[in-house]
């Protein structure tokens, strides 16, 4: 330390000097890294899941820690992301938290320094946060489309863009979680769907580009999940609205879903169709695509508030 006097420095006694050398080698230490799990067929590995401060994506990062992952979770709003967190490491998870706005690079970049920092690698992202709509095009603000589109299309570009160089080096594992809506539309569902449905392109072109790293880039298209009580949806003014009621036969839990996803990343799959109905609206849209409009079309009809 130095202190000016009348322009003339003038050294600090020493024990002054000494506890400015011991701050400046405190900070300078480096923050020891946390051990990795090593029970389970994902020991070893670190994840990310985006939007895993609830729903799916909370319990896809409970199926990854109850595999041997390390887990960093992610959300916008802070206690649920704690409450999240807090829940997990009680059962024994190795788990961390940052909030993130998955629209912004520069916090997608904040989000994967975090896993490096806390475990030292990342072997599998998981691309689950976005936003819903239920609201018909022709009502839609134009900035409403464009937040909803936003979020599944750059709300998984951006953290896999920070991301890559690390599972290029872990050979690690992609997986954006999408809708059966995807492969067919959804009226009311427009920015939603078309997002949606560019995950599944972009993945395939990444395949190409990047064939013989190593990396594993996977889609999982989600059909009806029973969703959080609190569960909301954009409408077209952009007012967060209930999700449309279905019925309770036609959803799978969410945990039932967790562990699909799971074992997707597991078996590194290029995609996976969850529920019968998803395989049929796949099968139908392939192949008798006038069929699957008329079936959406005579819904539209008869079952309206299906949609809204």
């Amino acid at each position: 330390m130095v202190v000016i006097q009348n322009s003339e420095p003038v050294e600090a006694a020493p024990e002054v000097a000494a506890e400015d050398h011991a701050a400046t080698a405190a900070v300078a230490a480096p923050v020891p890294r946390r051990a990795l799990p090593t029970v389970g067929p994902l020991a070893g590995k670190v994840a990310i899941v985006t939007g895993s401060e609830s729903g799916i994506g909370r319990e896809t990062a409970r199926a990854l820690c109850a595999a041997g992952a390390a887990v960093v979770l992610n959300g916008r709003r802070a206690d649920r992301l704690e409450a999240t967190r807090r829940q997990l490491a009680a059962a024994g998870a190795t788990v961390a938290a940052r909030m993130a706005d998955i629209t912004d690079y520069a916090a997608c970049e904040a989000l994967i320094a975090t896993a490096i920092g806390e475990f030292g690698r990342l072997d599998i992202l998981v691309a689950n946060a976005s936003i819903s709509q239920r609201a018909y095009f022709l009502d839609m603000a134009p900035e409403v489309f464009r937040q909803v589109l936003d979020s599944n299309v750059y709300g998984a570009v951006f953290p896999l863009k920070a991301a890559l160089p690390h599972l290029l080096e872990s050979q690690g594992s992609v997986t954006f979680i999408s809708s059966i809506s995807a492969l067919n539309g959804m009226p009311s569902g427009s920015a939603y769907c078309a997002g949606k449905a560019a995950l599944t392109n972009l993945a395939h072109t990444l395949r190409l580009e990047l064939d013989g790293t190593g990396v594993h880039f996977g889609v999982v298209h989600i059909g009806f999940t029973e969703n959080d009580d609190d569960k909301r949806v954009l409408d077209a003014a952009g007012q967060p609205v209930p999700i449309a009621y279905r019925k309770p036969r036609w959803q799978k839990t969410q945990a039932e879903v967790a562990a699909i996803i799971l074992r997707h990343i597991r078996r590194r799959r290029q995609r996976t169709v969850i529920s019968a109905l998803g395989w049929l609206i796949a099968i139908v849209h392939g192949n008798f695509p006038r069929l699957g409009d008329w079936v959406v079309l005579t819904t539209m009809r008869r079952m309206r508030n299906f949609y809204e």
